[in-house]
């Protein structure tokens, strides 16, 4: 039987965390409940952690770190943590003792080392800490809801008061892969308090927001599973974007009931005894308290549900398509295809269709993927035998790599040396950098063929592995001696008469706002996306069905907004059924 999520009949935490992977709504539905919430009277702080955080398009108000109260919901107050300005203001704090002291070059790889993921998320952690332990703050509000950022980042975000409350008692060097630790020792205490917080089911909430998709659904059981380690077990799923049985009213609305049947009937055995309440798939944006108001809402009845959304003229549109994309590359001659983008957005997907196009016109494709769920061997070929496959697998990468680098440097360190540098290889960076180590290593073999790269390193990990031809490794967060395959890759990245780079994205607002974040990371890095390709839309299937058309309609906004971020070289394609989860034998 469904139970649908309405907050003013729950009893509910004092603490709230929202997490999910991006784009399943998370976001949409944090704000619905504290909205809820405080049409009840509880005095409600609503605080996101995710760097891509749209809060203000949702409230239609500037925002900052400083609590603001909502004029249209009174009880409501809420605060977007910056994470980069958190981490702006932690990086100078470590930084700024060693200017005009260290050399410029010195200092600014210090400052690049400080700009990723790990400082990002331990400056977040630094400022919501202090919200989970300061009484003045605690005592103010009879709710604080967290919208944390995607899942990869919570699951460290909040692993982070356990590691540290460990790592604090034991640091004799003072630094770690987050930069020198000197000055937070006298934060214990309230790291100690936070990792309490987390863990007392009366206290903490954890709200697993997920979609009826299989991605999005195991996203729900890692995050599930790796956050009841750490004690958080008060776990509820929220199933968001689920059709109506009356909404099946043609084949696209039949083809979404089918997907989530099967996504449902497949649950994980983890999740299967976590409560769980489910959300419709709304019509609108979610912008606007009109909106978020009615997202909650469960007393609409079908009838006044068809008339609300009464038959509209067919919504279609024409955009370059992915042969579009095709033909481009062949002209140009690029021999190297990256498809980047966040979790949840379809790139894997993405990278093989490109692989299967460019077989269909008679090149040899080479595909490797680090899809974990890529049901397919490496003997499974395309058409003619054109498409060879490969799969990396991250642990294993990463385990090989660590011993590398630790086998490399044992004769040139102490063991203060050698415990600051197994610390430094736990760092997230350090996936990216040995995947992309694995990567290179298939470009740099595969000479004769087109090589399809289903990846995502960042521009930080791109700057890391470059620095580390100029600086010794002390200096240079990347320890090791740099492959000469990694060497030619980097400057093979950056040109754009023999790589491309895709980026991949969804016509929705998280997804946009976090294509937009990668390709400024990218720039940094010396490197321009060739093109970008909107997946999985509606606006070009011509379904019948007046929820899915009112969708269709509004991704118009964000497809222009891609088409300007792209600089009119982008690509739609549609909504389809099947995901592909494999290679076919043939190719069209």
């Amino acid at each position: 039987m469904t139970r649908l999520f309405n907050p003013q009949s729950m009893e509910l935490t004092p603490f709230l965390f929202f997490t999910g992977k991006g784009g399943v709504g998370k976001t949409s539905i944090a704000c619905a409940t504290a909205t809820a919430l405080a049409d009840m009277g509880k005095g409600v702080l609503l605080v996101s952690t995710d760097p891509a955080s749209n809060l203000q398009d949702v409230f239609g108000t500037d925002l900052t770190m400083d609590n603001k109260e909502i004029p249209d919901v009174p009880h409501l107050f809420v605060s977007n943590l910056n994470p980069e300005e958190a981490a702006g203001r932690y990086r100078e704090k470590v930084v700024g003792p060693y200017r005009g002291i260290l050399p410029d070059a010195a200092v600014q790889q210090m400052e690049e080392q400080l700009s990723g993921s790990c400082t990002v998320e331990i400056a977040a952690f630094d400022a919501f800490s202090s919200m989970l332990t300061d009484q003045s703050v605690t005592q103010s509000f009879d709710h604080i809801i967290f919208d944390t950022a995607p899942t990869g980042h919570t699951l460290r975000l909040l692993q982070l008061p356990t590691a540290w409350s460990g790592f604090l008692n034991e640091n004799t060097h003072g630094a770690s892969c987050l930069g020198p630790l000197a000055g937070l020792n006298d934060k214990k205490q309230q790291y100690a308090e936070t990792v309490r917080a987390l863990s007392d089911g009366k206290k903490t909430t954890l709200m697993l927001v997920t979609r009826p998709e299989r991605s999005a659904i195991k996203e729900a059981a890692r995050a599930s599973s790796e956050l009841k380690k750490i004690g958080m077990n008060n776990q509820c799923l929220v199933m968001n974007g689920r059709m109506r049985q009356t909404d099946s009213d043609d084949n696209l609305a039949a083809a979404f009931m089918k997907r989530e049947h099967e996504a449902l009937a497949n649950l994980p055995e983890n999740l299967k005894d976590v409560p769980t309440f489910d959300l419709f798939l709304a019509p609108f944006n979610m912008t606007g308290i009109r909106n978020i108001r009615q997202l909650l809402s469960d007393q609409v009845s079908d009838r006044e549900r068809k008339n609300e959304h009464p038959a509209e003229e067919e919504v279609t549109a024409k955009y370059p398509e992915l042969h579009d994309l095709i033909d481009d590359l062949l002209n140009k001659k690029q021999r190297v295809i990256f498809t980047m983008g966040k979790g949840g957005v379809g790139k894997t997907t993405i990278a093989r269709r490109i692989a299967q196009e460019l077989a269909a016109r008679g090149n040899k494709v080479h595909l490797t993927t680090t899809d974990p769920a890529g049901r397919f061997d490496s003997t499974e070929s395309g058409e003619d035998g054109r498409i060879t496959v490969s799969r990396i697998d991250p642990k294993k990468e990463v385990e090989n790599y660590r011993r590398l680098v630790i086998e490399r440097s044992r004769d040139q360190l102490d063991n203060e040396g050698l415990a600051y540098l197994e610390e430094d290889l736990r760092s997230p960076c350090t996936e990216e950098i040995a995947v992309f180590r694995a990567f290179a290593d298939v470009v740099e073999k595969a000479k004769d063929e087109i090589v399809v790269i289903d990846t995502a390193p960042s521009g930080h990990t791109l700057l890391l592995l470059d620095a580390t031809e100029e600086y010794h490794r002390e200096i240079a967060h990347s320890a090791g001696e740099v492959p000469v395959s990694v060497q030619k890759l980097l400057p093979r990245l950056r040109n754009p008469e023999e790589t491309a780079v895709v980026i991949v994205t969804l016509a929705e607002t998280t997804p946009v706002l976090e294509a937009e974040r990668l390709a400024a990371d990218l720039k940094r890095a010396g490197i321009l996306p060739s093109w970008w390709i909107v997946n999985q839309s509606l606006i070009m299937t011509r379904t019948t069905n007046s929820l899915l058309k009112k969708r269709a309609e509004n991704e118009r906004d964000w497809i222009e907004r891609v088409d300007q971020d792209a600089n009119h070289r982008f690509a739609v394609i549609p909504w389809q059924e099947s995901q592909q989860p494999g290679l076919k034998k043939g190719v069209r």
